[in-house]
């Protein structure tokens, strides 16, 4: 039977977990492909440094170059993160000509495209399926299993940590820092989150999803982010009582209608943003709960699919690390660079709208005086900015002086909402910052 042998960079957290999961299932891979995959070395910072899974010394070394540079490695693995010495361990194994697998989304974020154009050169295949979303095959699904299709809408969840800090808010009517501290303990969160609950992990994952859905280089510096880190409690409540579930989304929107006749492949504009959304709670994506990720995706011609499951953790992530390599195994078993390349520019007028031109529904929570004509004030500020009010809430059981007003809006772009939200602070009768979240209603 025909071997292929795998050098891993990195054994910590990804990297012991793939092996662990090579030794448990690699037989199996084996019989369905009619090759072995023969992990040959890990290389790591040291010896001794604790991983989930033990290595056996004798596969180790810390010496990368020296790995990558082996004659009987055929395949290369970056799991060590980071996006400086990784980008190097990258550049090193496609310049000789060997494929590589990477879990690496920060790296791909910061350096996707001179990564992908070295690829092309060297025709070497570079493989990240385990850069987003863990264990489901999203990226394969998208450069795959639609390449017949237009990607006209895409919705993800693909942060577990926020994703189970809003879960419990929700559940339990527990605040953010509560939340957070338990997310810690249990090792859902770092010991630093802004990663996390200020959207740039979120970041990272939908900015490669757009590039390969879109077929442009959707940059880091245009994506519009928001974080969970202000959500309240009560703005939980009053969504849900409206009907809504509150959840981070990644989402990827054409800006003008796609699929039209006579339109052109080129110039298409779409809205890459990261940010908290309404959504109503009877879709599927309000029932996504704790660490799970889910991404919904829109095709012009398949209609809307859904991928759920594990967005993180070591063997979520080895899965994904596994398939990869098997597709590098068959493509070299069969001599070919790849099927379909890892990302092939073709819309190079693309562009991402920047927020201000991005249009939504919006929730509105204010907080204003108890008295009458102030409805009537903010009123006319959202009708000169022609934003107009599907509905009104004044909460009951809030007595005092001040109350919340909650608002919900009917489409508007971004910019008049600001302008307009502004103005409504600067009233005599406003007495707290608005709250503004926009609503998704996946029409």
């Amino acid at each position: 039977m025909k071997q292929v042998n795998l050098g891993i960079i990195g054994g910590g957290t990804v990297g012991s977990g793939v092996y662990h999961a090579w030794r448990q299932n690699g037989a199996l891979m084996a019989s369905r492909l009619g090759m072995r995959v023969h992990l040959a070395q890990i290389a790591v910072k040291a010896f001794d440094e604790p991983r989930p899974y033990p290595i056996p010394e004798s596969l180790l070394t810390t010496d990368w170059r020296s790995m990558v540079r082996r004659p009987d490695i055929d395949i290369v693995a970056e799991l060590a993160g980071g996006t400086t010495v990784a980008r190097d361990m990258v550049l090193e194994a496609l310049r000789l000509g060997k494929p590589v697998v990477t879990a690496n989304k920060a790296l791909l974020s910061a350096h996707g495209e001179e990564l992908f154009e070295a690829a092309g050169q060297s025709r070497a295949n570079l493989y990240y399926e385990a850069s987003v979303a863990g264990g489901i095959p999203i990226i394969k699904a998208i450069r795959e299993g639609f390449v017949g299709n237009r990607i006209t809408h895409l919705f993800g969840i693909v942060n577990g940590t926020c994703n189970y800090i809003l879960t419990r808010m929700k559940q339990e009517r527990a605040g953010f820092e509560a939340v957070l501290a338990e997310a810690h303990r249990l090792g859902y969160a770092e010991a630093d989150p802004s990663l996390d609950v200020d959207g740039h992990d979120s970041l990272h994952k939908i900015g490669i999803l757009a590039s390969l859905a879109h077929g442009f280089w959707v940059r880091p510096e245009t994506v519009h982010v928001e974080g969970i880190r202000g959500l309240s409690q009560a703005d939980i409540q009053f969504a849900e009582r409206l009907g809504y579930t509150i959840k981070l989304l990644g989402i990827i929107k054409a800006a003008s209608p796609a699929g039209r006749a006579g339109r052109a492949a080129r110039g298409s504009r779409i809205q890459v943003s990261v940010y908290p959304a309404l959504i109503p709670s009877s879709h599927v994506l309000a029932s996504v709960h704790h660490v799970f990720n889910a991404i919904f995706v829109r095709g012009d011609i398949v209609g809307d699919t859904l991928f759920y499951g594990r967005g993180a953790g070591k063997d979520a992530t080895a899965s994904a690390v596994l398939s990869d390599v098997a597709d590098a195994a068959l493509d070299l078993k069969f001599g070919t660079p790849c099927r379909v390349p890892p990302f092939v520019p073709h819309e190079r007028a693309g562009a991402v709208i920047p927020i201000a031109q991005a249009v939504s529904r919006y929730y509105l929570r204010l907080t204003v005086l108890d008295q009458p004509g102030v409805l009537a004030q903010i009123a006319a500020i959202l009708g000169r900015a022609r934003i107009s009010i599907a509905s009104v809430i004044q909460p009951e059981g809030h007595a005092g002086d001040v109350v919340p007003l909650i608002l919900m809006t009917h489409e508007a772009p971004n910019a008049p909402l600001a302008h307009a939200l502004d103005r409504i602070q600067r009233l005599a009768v406003n007495r707290a910052p608005p709250v503004m979240i926009r609503v998704e209603s996946f029409d």
